[in-house]
């Protein structure tokens, strides 16, 4: 047993952190790993040729390695340190963006990866860290520019403030629309009204932007045919694709039904992507509505622990921070699990902590140490 009167850095750390918070992220670590071993194993099988039913586990584990050091570095940062990984992961992967526009990896028709030869890396997954950082940063920095007033004071639009802030980042965004990846491109566009709205933004500034949504929304319908054709298969209206994936995903949850069919499971054989958009469906057929629920409460729990760091903070930053990583992370959450029920149509989007994918993997993690980082430090002010 670790006790508090044991002084060193290790125990400092722990007892500073919110260890409920952090905690949480380890038993979705656990449960990412038993995922891999429930859904990767059908996704191994349809591989040309099929492999072992470890295949994606044994795969899984190094990024998982990775991500625990990620995790465990990036919390025991300070202030200046996080602001230089912020201002690195944005940099860089700016620099892989411009990349995809070069040499880009298709995947599935969509330019968004980039080959690093030992790897594949997904920038716009990668960048979500350093995006909530930067953007908490800028909002807190423009507060003591222009007390009470960061959105229409002639300050905060000169050159150095908003054009800057705007100049920087709307260029990436439209490289990411451009892959074509509308689901990435509208979760940063929530994040970041999530966050100006927490800075104050006037609430009659919703239906503007619920307005310009709905007109970007119905832009991409007429210009992306991946777009189109998902909307229309979701709907079941003529000339839409194929909805294979969302049915055979709401037949898996109903055939789990309360406890899960274990070995009996067979519907997740023939789900495609089961390990990575589907995996909330195969582990509902596998383990049950109960166990799926309990899930939705861990994830309920970590926002919950979000929210009340963002209220307990003496500092604006990490106010933010946790608001923007709230943003992302239920977006993120809910997006995967409304596809996979059959409630919105697929984006690709994966479950954070479960699904198989490294770029996301690491990008929580590096956003989740950050967050520990922050509140720890924020003890101390």
């Amino acid at each position: 047993m670790i006790k508090r009167g044991e002084e060193s850095i290790l125990t400092s750390w722990y007892f500073e952190i919110d260890r409920r918070l952090f905690w949480c992220v380890l038993i979705m670590f656990v449960v990412g790993l038993w995922a891999m071993v429930s859904a990767g194993s059908v996704a191994a099988e349809r591989l040309n040729p099929p492999q072992p039913w470890h295949f994606f586990l044994i795969k899984a584990i190094p990024l998982y390695i990775v991500g625990l050091i990620t995790l465990m570095v990036s919390s025991f940062l300070n202030r200046r340190q996080i602001m230089m990984v912020g201002v690195l992961n944005v940099l860089v992967c700016g620099l892989l963006l411009i990349a995809t526009l070069i040499m880009p990896a298709a995947v599935k028709g969509s330019a968004r990866w980039v080959d690093l030869g030992f790897a594949s890396v997904m920038p716009s997954d990668l960048m979500k860290p350093g995006f909530i950082i930067i953007t908490a940063w800028f909002l807190t920095r423009l507060e003591r520019l222009s007390p009470g007033n960061i959105f229409f004071s002639k300050r905060v639009w000169k050159w150095d403030s908003w054009p800057a802030y705007l100049a920087a980042f709307f260029p990436m965004l439209l490289i990411i629309l451009t892959h074509p990846d509308f689901g990435s491109f509208t979760l940063y566009l929530a994040v970041f009204c999530t966050m100006i709205f927490l800075a104050g933004l006037p609430m009659y500034f919703i239906p503007i932007f619920a307005g310009l949504g709905l007109g970007a929304g119905v832009f991409a319908f007429l210009t992306m045919a991946h777009v189109r054709l998902r909307v229309l298969g979701f709907l079941g209206l003529a000339g839409g694709g194929d909805n294979y994936q969302i049915r055979k995903s709401v037949e898996a949850v109903q055939h789990g039904g309360l406890f899960g069919r274990a070995e009996d499971s067979f519907i997740k054989q023939s789900l495609p992507d089961a390990h990575t958009d589907f995996v909330f469906s195969a582990i509902a057929e596998d383990s049950g509505a109960i166990i799926a629920c309990i899930l939705l409460l861990g994830f309920l729990y970590i926002l919950k622990r979000l929210a009340t760091n963002a209220m307990n903070t003496k500092d604006r930053m990490v106010f933010y921070a946790c608001g923007g990583m709230m943003a992302l992370f239920g977006a993120q959450v809910c997006i995967n699990i409304m596809s996979a029920l059959g409630l919105f149509p697929p984006k690709g989007m994966t479950l954070p902590f479960i699904s198989y994918g490294g770029s996301s993997f690491v990008a929580f993690c590096l956003a989740f140490g950050i967050i520990l980082a922050l509140v720890r430090e924020d003890k101390w002010r």
